[in-house]
């Protein structure tokens, strides 16, 4: 039975309170943002920077298409032929298109749906990835359930006005987007200015991005999808980095969404930026004589602060206390044997886990690995 932990150590503590993100020298405020639901991100840590009404449930249009386009990316199909139905060339609004009966490579229809936004390239892929439309929603769904979505619900797979029950919330896209982003396709396909489609035929179609943000207005765009429908008007994912800063800004029935976005990420990048709180491997600054150059963080931990948070963290260094016999010589020590816990005004915003390291024990082990080898 590991000894309960006996004590919180303090490790470079700074006992101050977090002042809110509202209050914020320059911050946004609601009146700034023309959406009706909007949301900003950082990509990392989750955390959000501004909000409004963005838990609200909304009509979405076409950034639906991020969850059709990273489920056929994770359906490990993209390199398959799709044979196009009389279905997909017959779906209204914004196509690529596409002719009944032509082959043409999955890759390519997710990059038509992300581009051009093509609805006939969303029922293509929904009937190739689902099997039918109704059984594409369902992975739909489950797929929102398990990224914890709870404000979100699918009807089809490109956001057209079709379904009374289809919408989600500016914070809900952005978990999805969130999720996406970690994926080096959609990543690449997000990102894509232009790209050229060839079918079986050798018929060729090429694509350029509706997203005027990647395109021609902000220079730290690095992707994104549009969205507009009569009933849902105006939507905007879009994600932009600068100076290692990750963020995601969403829009929902947004008047000046192109504006609404540049305003958004130039605020964030002014007044915040991705700031070093654990550094990975050995702790510096413990006191406790067993423990003492002995403590590897598992990882390092980055959280977007902002000039006035940036000195205002509490971290508690917590451990197992030491049995009072050779027990953990002889069994080895508890893994992880302790956590840091990163405190910001009073809530966890981090918690990295500990590893004990006698130098000993190490070299021990290489030394028999490299004999072994």
């Amino acid at each position: 039975m590991i000894d309960k932990i006996l004590v919180t150590f303090f490790v470079t503590i700074f006992l101050f309170i977090q002042l809110p993100v509202k209050e914020i020298e320059g911050a946004m405020f609601h009146q700034d943002v023309s959406a009706k639901g909007a949301i900003l991100m950082e990509q990392d840590s989750g955390r959000v920077l501004f909000e409004k009404e963005a838990h609200t449930p909304m009509r979405i249009a076409s950034i639906t298409k991020i969850m059709t386009a990273i489920l056929a990316i994770e359906s490990g199909k993209l390199d398959e032929w799709v044979t196009v139905s009389s279905n997909a060339v017959g779906v209204e609004g914004s196509s690529i298109y596409l002719i009944e009966g032509e082959k043409i490579k999955l890759i390519d229809l997710v990059y038509g749906l992300m581009l051009r936004s093509g609805n006939d390239a969303a029922v293509a892929i929904a009937e190739y990835v689902g099997g039918s439309l109704e059984g594409f929603v369902h992975l739909m769904n489950e797929k929102r359930k398990e990224l914890g979505m709870i404000n979100t619900n699918f009807a089809n797979p490109h956001g057209l006005d079709d379904h009374e029950e289809h919408y989600s919330t500016a914070y809900d896209m952005a978990i999805l987007t969130r999720y996406a982003m970690n994926n080096d396709v959609y990543r690449e396909i997000s990102g894509t200015k232009s790209y050229r489609s060839v079918n079986k035929d050798n018929h060729y179609r090429l694509f350029h991005n509706k997203n005027r943000l990647l395109t021609q207005l902000y220079q730290y765009c690095t992707g994104g999808k549009t969205g507009f429908t009569e009933r849902a008007r105006r939507t905007l994912v879009s994600t932009a980095e600068k100076e290692g800063m990750s963020l995601i800004a969403v829009t929902i029935n947004a008047p000046s969404d192109w504006n609404d976005h540049i305003r958004l990420f130039e605020w964030a990048f002014k007044h915040f930026s991705l700031t070093s709180i654990v550094e990975k491997g050995m702790l510096n600054n413990i006191d406790d004589p067993y423990y003492q150059n002995k403590l590897h963080a598992f990882y390092s931990f980055e959280y977007p602060l902002s000039n006035e948070e940036k000195n205002k963290l509490k971290k508690r260094c917590l451990f197992y206390k030491p049995p009072t016999n050779n027990r953990w010589e002889k069994e080895g020590h508890p893994n992880p044997i302790g956590t840091i816990q990163i405190e910001l005004d009073g809530k966890i915003i981090g918690i990295v886990p500990l590893q004990y390291i006698d130098d000993n024990e190490e070299k021990s082990k290489a030394f028999w690995k490299n004999w072994f080898n």
